[in-house]
């Protein structure tokens, strides 16, 4: 598995964060077109920013279910136990001082 499952986690990633961009981007058009008071371009770029929300909200929660389905030392409960590991150590070389 190694690399091949890591990629894809992060193809989830990748998209969510893709996604998140484009919408800002959105955001940002339409808050310009309300500027200018075009507001009927600015709601169809407010609509578009939703459905780019939408779509990255959906892969960031394929991101989270891909992660959670494989644990690994990167996934959180690595990262958690790591830090145990870390605190415990640190914590016995004290007691030998």
């Amino acid at each position: 598995m190694g690399d091949r499952g890591r990629q894809g986690r992060n193809d989830w990633h990748q998209r969510a964060a893709e996604f998140h961009n484009l919408a800002a981007h959105a955001h940002r058009a339409a808050a310009m077109h309300h500027g200018q008071e075009d507001h009927l371009t600015a709601h169809e770029h407010s609509k578009q920013a939703m459905e780019y929300s939408t779509k990255a909200y959906q892969y960031s929660q394929e991101a989270r279910q891909e992660a959670e389905s494989s644990p690994s030392e990167t996934g959180t409960k690595g990262r958690d136990e790591s830090a145990r590991q870390a605190s415990g150590a640190s914590k016995r070389s004290k007691k030998k001082k």
